[in-house]
């Protein structure tokens, strides 16, 4: 068979998503597309590793046997059995899923709850031509190279994030802004890696390739993850596995209720945190729903040392979890909306003791609209717990809304605007109309107020700074008259005129 090019390959799989719109969600449908590409890939590279050993051993039998295969896929589930079924075949495509999962524990649940066992949705006659269309191509390693399948399930990710609006967001963070992150905190051979809210695993993966870059050994890296959502779960382990990634460690469960460690002794998760070299995230932004119920008692694992966050917004419980899973000289890297710089109340407390402890590196703030279903701008927090001697005392703030590539959708970060930041972060110097080094002093006598237009200005948008900062007033007058009015129910509740 002739050998496909990248963008033939990735065309070849989004031809496979056009034979399934208009029968599943568009929301749901990446999830069997996913689930049928790794399917093929695992038979494909069984038969391509069992005709090798074949040929080296002359013995069917011991090509066949599962110590000697990266993964097991039983005989009468592989791709040439189903193939052979023209009744049933959702059906027979669940048995199959089910049967690899319980053949290959590092794969179980990795399958998610995709069913096409469903003949209304999935009728015989589609299921074959969906099928027919994978046939089209082998997916063995001597066709398709790990990076090279890798990057093409990038590119489906990514296609299915544009099409899927706001829930984009929830698996996908666009690569130049993980690679910003990583080209920051510049991870090292032999490192930790965790990401709290993996996503898609694009965290874990960049940390990969940034070493792949620099012609050092990728798997010398320890990378460990946490997911709440099963189906995004699903989508990273598939991620990591067709990058050639055996050895990354993602659990499942919530990482501020219920936050997992891995435990290479029991080869198992268990409650509590880790402690590693980096860690890099971008949590859901402005969470309503994040666990202030039990943070407001007290954090049973002591995460909550900067305090609690409000009811409304669990931006900083996802920080200062990842403060409290960093090793003493460890650094981490989170993308947060831009209301957890200025906001008041319970932020601008928490915000004041981090800016006290000197735990703050750099502030980045990046161009609006880069984000899925996200228009507004965000920004990226730098946090060490033990800073250099020469950066002590002081804050970056890198004013990045003018660095980017505009674009008719989406905005853009290119990789020279990437690189003009992250050279601006190692550089840590004032470079005109872009960063800053801030003493804290300036920043408390701003009342601990990081908005960073107040240090930088592109002279780009003079009128978005002005709005900037009427929001910004805007925020603080809302928690104030907040707490205001909870004081006053307060006393009303004692005196008798309010009910509990």
């Amino acid at each position: 068979m002739a050998k496909l090019t990248q963008a033939e390959l990735e065309r070849h799989l989004w031809q496979a998503a056009d034979i399934l719109r208009g029968t599943v969600d568009a929301g749901d449908y990446k999830q069997y597309i996913f689930a049928l590409l790794f399917y093929r890939r695992l038979c494909d590279v069984w038969d391509e590793e069992f005709e090798k050993l074949l040929a080296e051993t002359g013995d069917r039998e011991e090509a066949a046997d599962p110590d000697e295969h990266r993964f097991h896929v039983p005989p009468e589930h592989r791709w040439d059995a189903l193939r052979k079924r023209s009744t049933q075949i959702g059906q027979h495509l669940n048995n199959a899923f089910a049967a690899i999962e319980d053949a290959n524990l590092r794969l179980k649940g990795i399958f998610g709850d995709v069913d096409f066992a469903n003949q209304e949705r999935f009728p015989d006659a589609q299921l074959e031509k969906l099928l027919a269309h994978f046939e089209k191509h082998r997916l063995r390693n001597a066709d398709v190279p790990a990076d090279m399948l890798g990057d093409a399930y990038m590119y489906l990710i990514k296609q299915f994030a544009e099409g899927s609006g706001k829930k984009g967001g929830e698996f996908y963070t666009p690569r130049q802004v993980v690679r910003l992150i990583v080209a920051c905190l510049d991870p090292q051979p032999g490192m930790s890696i965790y990401d709290p809210t993996g996503g898609s695993g694009g965290m874990l993966l960049e940390a990969v390739q940034h070493l792949k870059e620099r012609g050092q050994d990728p798997k010398s890296l320890a990378l460990y993850g946490q997911e709440k959502n099963l189906g995004t779960w699903a989508i990273a382990q598939i991620n990591l596995f067709l990058h050639d990634i055996d050895d990354a460690f993602i659990a499942k469960g919530d990482t501020i209720l219920n936050p997992k460690r891995y435990d290479p002794k029991a080869r198992e998760f268990v409650d509590g945190l880790g402690a590693y070299d980096r860690v890099m995230a971008n949590p859901p932004f402005s969470e309503k729903v994040w666990g202030y119920e039990v943070w407001s008692n007290g954090d049973h694992y002591g995460r909550d040392q900067y305090g609690c966050p409000p009811k409304g917004y669990g931006d900083l419980a996802f920080v200062q979890h990842m403060i409290a899973s960093l090793k003493d000289d460890g650094m981490l890297g989170v993308v947060v909306p831009h209301g957890v710089l200025f906001r008041g109340g319970a932020e601008g407390r928490i915000r004041e003791a981090m800016l006290r402890a000197d735990i703050i590196e750099a502030v980045i703030g990046l161009a609006p609209n880069l984000f899925y279903g996200a228009g507004i701008p965000a920004a990226i927090l730098v946090i060490r717990k033990k800073k250099p001697q020469s950066r002590k005392g002081s804050v970056l703030v890198i004013n990045g809304d003018a660095t980017y590539q505009a674009g008719k959708a989406q905005n853009t970060l290119t990789d020279q605007n990437v690189e003009i930041m992250a050279g601006a972060f190692h550089g840590f110097s004032d470079i005109d109309k872009l960063a800053r080094v801030v003493p804290i002093s300036e920043i408390e006598a701003n009342g601990f107020n990081l908005n960073i237009s107040r240090y930088v200005q592109t002279g780009a948008d003079a009128e978005s700074v002005d709005v900037a900062a009427e929001v910004a007033k805007l925020q603080d007058l809302i928690a104030k008259r907040n707490e205001a009015e909870a004081v006053m129910f307060g006393h009303l509740s004692r005196l008798g005129y309010v009910s509990e």
